[in-house]
């Protein structure tokens, strides 16, 4: 996605958010989301041939650079494979508990075991050395298939909503089996509280489209960003003039 794309997928976002509270609007909203969130998956989920915003990230991107951390960012230290997972978490959490008191997609398939992770947590409040051992170890394609498999699942949730739907509350036993299930450490509480203040048009409106939109806009800017940076030093490597050169 380019410059233009961005703006146009923000100028969209406004639109879901002036029409998802509307009951006759309820069928236009849901269609609209569904194009909405397609955008920030990878292409593959819905065998589409638009490239996504995800697809930005995946394409050309190296495995140290999927794993650096920290990284030498304004607006985070985390690398690009906890930017992933976290927003797969967030994502599961919110749909599956919050929305659809359902099972998390995390323990429907033994994906801890295969991603090569042992935290069912969403990341917040994460102690620097978790980070570290996320981004080390996860398994890159189980990552990816995670995802899907969550964006998938929430495209279900979303379509089987009924009119007014939109508008119900979070339920407070479905905050608490956030904690009861280790889907939010206790040192994140806030995130928990915040939540809970929400509609389903809420949590639709942030994790389950923005805040993917705002972690893989970050995803790119940290791979362009690090990639540049190492194609540099190859180029003074096979180089060792150029320094003086100027070059």
């Amino acid at each position: 996605m380019d410059l233009e794309q961005r703006r146009a997928w923000n100028e969209t976002h406004k639109r879901l958010t002036e029409m998802i509270l509307v009951p006759n609007e309820h069928p236009r909203a849901i269609e609209l989301f569904l194009e909405h969130h397609a955008l920030l998956y990878a292409s593959k989920m819905v065998n589409g041939c638009i490239h996504t915003l995800e697809d930005d990230v995946w394409e050309g991107l190296e495995e140290r650079t999927l794993r650096e951390y920290p990284v030498q960012a304004t607006d985070t230290k985390n690398s690009i494979a906890w930017h992933l997972w976290h927003i797969a978490r967030v994502e599961d959490m919110t749909m599956n508990i919050l929305v659809a008191d359902s099972e998390q997609v995390l323990h429907s398939d033994h994906w801890l075991h295969k991603m090569d992770v042992r935290f069912t947590h969403s990341g917040n409040s994460m102690s620097d050395e978790d980070i570290a051992e996320l981004s080390f170890h996860i398994d890159m394609d189980a990552l990816l298939d995670y995802r899907i498999a969550v964006g998938k699942q929430t495209r279900l949730i979303i379509s089987s909503l009924q009119p007014g739907g939109f508008k119900d509350k979070v339920q407070d036993r479905r905050i608490r089996r956030l904690f009861e299930e280790g889907a939010i450490l206790q040192e994140a509480s806030g995130i928990a509280e915040y939540w809970s203040k929400k509609t389903i048009a809420g949590l639709v409106l942030m994790p389950a489209t923005r805040h993917n939109f705002l972690h893989l806009n970050k995803c790119v800017r940290i791979k362009d960003k690090l990639q540049k940076k190492m194609k540099k030093s190859n180029r003074q490597a096979q180089n060792p003039n150029s320094r003086s050169m100027g070059l």
